[in-house]
C-alpha cells in the first residue's frame, strides 16, 4: 500500500509543478510590458508636439464596465502648448498595449 501512495503524491507533485510552469509561461506570453504600452500613448502624443513628462502603473488592474472586464495600464502625459499646460490621463490594454482612452485632465 505504500507503494501505491507514493506514486500517487509523485504523480501529483508532478502535475502541480507542470500546471504551475504553463501557468506562469501563459501570463508571460499575453500581455504587453506597462513600459510599452507608455510608448504607444508618448507616439501618439508626439505627432502633435513635445512631451514634458509621462507615467505609467506599472500594475495592471481590472476594468469592469457593462459586457467588459479586462485588465488595463493607467497612466498620463504632460505636455506645454504656448503657455498652458495640459495633462492627460490614458487608459491601454493591458494584452496589446492599444490605447483604450485618452483623456484630458483638469
Amino acid at each position: 500500500m505504500s507503494i501505491k501512495w507514493s506514486t500517487f503524491i509523485l504523480g501529483a507533485a508532478a502535475g502541480a509543478a507542470g500546471a504551475l510552469l504553463v501557468q506562469q509561461n501563459l501570463s508571460k506570453a499575453t500581455y504587453v510590458s506597462a513600459e510599452k504600452a507608455l510608448k504607444e500613448v508618448k507616439d501618439a502624443f508626439k505627432t502633435e508636439g513635445a512631451i514634458d513628462g509621462s507615467w505609467v502603473k506599472m500594475k495592471p488592474e481590472t476594468l469592469k464596465k457593462t459586457g467588459m472586464n479586462k485588465l488595463i495600464y493607467k497612466g498620463g502625459v504632460s505636455r506645454t502648448i504656448g503657455q498652458k499646460r495640459e495633462q492627460f490621463e490614458f487608459i491601454a490594454d493591458s494584452k496589446t498595449g492599444a490605447i483604450m482612452d485618452v483623456y484630458k485632465t483638469y
